[in-house]
């Protein structure tokens, strides 16, 4: 599916960092830090704090080159392509997280074909199905806001937002997976870790 050039809202500013974050000049809201740290679904966490008012809004989906920083993660190629998915998750009714996700071509083959039609679906909630997905280091980072986005849905959001990322590994073919948290997003308590059949990559 081709797509004309989206703007995604937010950008990260820097590099990436895992915890602890003692180098960083500013820090994350204490309330911030348990949802970026969350081992679990996000997905799952997000649904159980709305008591289930949650939705999927696929802002953009199609092949094109990821962003440097991306395609090094993923030790792809510079003209590499990749499933690119921008969306923003819902809860109450609020737009609460905006998600990108990479999917290298390579890594969309065999039995993982089915993630290049997900339309709403969100693409979490499948990954955390999958009984052989790997999850490496989840990094953070501070990201700033587009000014050429112009999404009536993120009007008057902030000029910065926190954001985590992590690398999945699925059938040991990697897809990477950020997502930012938005003003909208005000969570009075941490997620609840729900059991899975998951394991983290070392």
């Amino acid at each position: 599916m081709y797509q004309s050039p989206f703007e995604p809202p937010f950008e990260p500013s820097g590099d990436w960092h895992a915890q602890p974050l003692e180098s960083l000049h500013r820090q994350p809201p204490a309330a911030m830090l348990p949802w970026l740290l969350h081992p679990g679904s996000l997905t799952a966490a997000l649904k159980q704090l709305s008591g289930g008012d949650f939705r999927v809004q696929v802002l953009s989906q199609g092949w094109q080159q990821p962003r440097l920083e991306e395609r090094r993660a993923l030790n792809l190629r510079d003209r590499s392509r990749a499933l690119v998915r921008e969306v923003l998750l819902y809860g109450c009714g609020r737009p609460w997280v905006y998600a990108r996700s990479v999917l290298p071509m390579r890594s969309l083959q065999g039995k993982s074909r089915y993630l290049r039609s997900l339309d709403s679906r969100p693409l979490g909630e499948l990954l955390f199905s999958e009984p052989d997905i790997r999850r490496g280091p989840i990094v953070l980072n501070q990201l700033q806001r587009n000014p050429r986005c112009q999404l009536r849905e993120l009007t008057g959001e902030g000029d910065s937002a926190w954001g985590r990322r992590s690398t999945f590994w699925l059938r040991d073919k990697p897809l990477l997976v950020a997502e930012t948290f938005l003003d909208a997003f005000r969570p009075e308590r941490a997620p609840q870790v729900v059991t899975e059949a998951f394991a983290e990559a070392e």
